[in-house]
């Protein structure tokens, strides 16, 4: 009797972290958005235009670097005020070379001297950057034209640090794991969408935010520096905002090896920088931007760990209740689904109902690896581009795209 109530209490608790975490969550941040939202004092894009570097970190881009600087060469800011420099992590192609031909167009190349990784390469080509805003992306991005006219302007509010553009990401051979991506990118870019009213966010996509050079810190080489920039604006009492209209377009992964590969490093880095700035954790510190790295990082990374105690307890209380053994057969069956997608992806065949299930196991299944590797100690700092990418057309314009409640996927 005792073990088929802690079995009850176990279940119990479990199935309140995942309501919390998946549901309850992004219904606090829609109240307290609603009710205490924070407005963004922003300028008019005519009249405010601070001068801008994009720092584009790059290692063995070759494929996509030329396309990439078009891309940028074409956005729609004044030229004097625009300064491109491509930061290269030792590329053993002929990633500085593309670079370097663009030198009469005004890029800049900044080769590392030794392979440091992305973090590091940002922090050297931000002492050689000239502009007050620092705008940095990934060589495999496309922006909209207009991406600086929009996101540029909340600088004008003194309180904001870092303001973060809207991902979107496409899938042109409709893989299954590009349809998991996209399903979870859209649950992603609410709650982002939110968590900018509420407080701040707590992390930006690496393809398209920018900062405050004034308010740039130097980081650590194994940062999630996309992540961790968010901490370090808020210990300045400055706030990193979501700006929906500045849109870029990538590539989501096509095989979940990479995908998991890539997921499992950046969850790792994200560890270690929870780890090293646990006082953020406090919400007597910080307030409600503890809550949301509470809620959106650790209780999502213990996902794993809250359905494994519902299976297993509920394994245990399958014999004696119906409901303990729908909900046995209803966790069987999503695991099923998620082997499936893995199984088919190898026969290039996807279905929609499958994507999902198996995207969310290969997530948590990432929480798990990377959890193991940062407690022993293991630290990314280098990296590898993972996505294989057609070359796209150098200029993108994007039609205007559904809200993220209907769009239908990062971190």
């Amino acid at each position: 009797m005792f073990i088929e109530w802690m079995a009850l209490i176990v279940f119990s608790l479990s199935i309140a972290a995942l309501l919390y975490t998946f549901a309850g969550y992004p219904l606090l941040l829609l109240l307290v958005s609603r009710l205490r939202g924070l407005d963004v004092q922003s300028a008019d894009g005519a009249d405010f235009a601070p001068t801008v570097t994009v720092i584009i970190t790059a290692y063995n881009e070759e494929r996509d670097l030329a396309a990439k600087l078009e891309n940028t060469l074409a956005l729609e800011y004044p030229k004097e005020k625009l300064e491109i420099i491509v930061a290269s992590d030792c590329s053993g192609d002929a990633t500085d070379d593309i670079a370097r031909a663009f030198a009469s167009r005004g890029v800049r190349l900044h080769r590392q001297l030794e392979r440091l990784g992305k973090t590091a390469a940002q922090n050297a080509a931000v002492l050689l950057a000239r502009g007050e805003v620092l705008f940095f992306s990934d060589a495999t991005t496309k922006y909209q034209r207009d991406v600086l006219q929009v996101m540029l302007p909340n600088f004008a509010d003194p309180s904001v640090g870092c303001v973060a553009g809207r991902l979107i990401y496409i899938d042109p051979t409709s893989s299954s794991v590009g349809k998991g991506a996209r399903s979870y990118w859209g649950y992603e870019t609410f709650l982002k969408r939110h968590e900018s009213r509420a407080c701040s966010l707590i992390g930006a996509s690496g393809c398209l935010y920018a900062v405050r050079r004034s308010a740039y810190v130097p980081l650590y080489a194994e940062a999630c520096s996309d992540f961790i920039i968010a901490t370090k604006m808020v210990e300045q009492n400055l706030r990193v905002i979501f700006e929906p209209a500045a849109i870029c377009t990538e590539e989501s992964n096509r095989r979940a090896d990479k995908e998991l590969r890539m997921r499992v490093r950046v969850i790792t880095q994200t560890y270690g920088d929870l780890w090293r700035h646990r006082s953020m954790l406090n919400p007597l510190r910080s307030g409600f931007y503890a809550v949301e790295l509470l809620s959106h990082k650790v209780l999502r990374y213990s996902v794993p760990f809250f359905l494994a105690l519902m299976f297993l307890s509920s394994l245990w209380l399958a014999a004696r209740s119906p409901f303990f053994l729908l909900a046995l057969v209803i966790q069987i069956a999503f695991y099923i689904m998620a082997a499936l997608g893995w199984l088919l992806e190898s026969s290039n065949e996807s279905y929609r109902m499958l994507a999902l299930p198996q995207y969310l196991v290969l997530a948590n299944t990432a929480s798990v690896i990377a959890l193991y590797k940062f407690l022993r100690g293991e630290r990314f700092v280098s990296w590898e581009p993972t996505r294989e990418q057609a070359r796209q057309e150098p200029i993108l314009d994007v039609p205007a795209v559904p809200t993220a409640t209907s769009h239908g996927s990062e971190d």
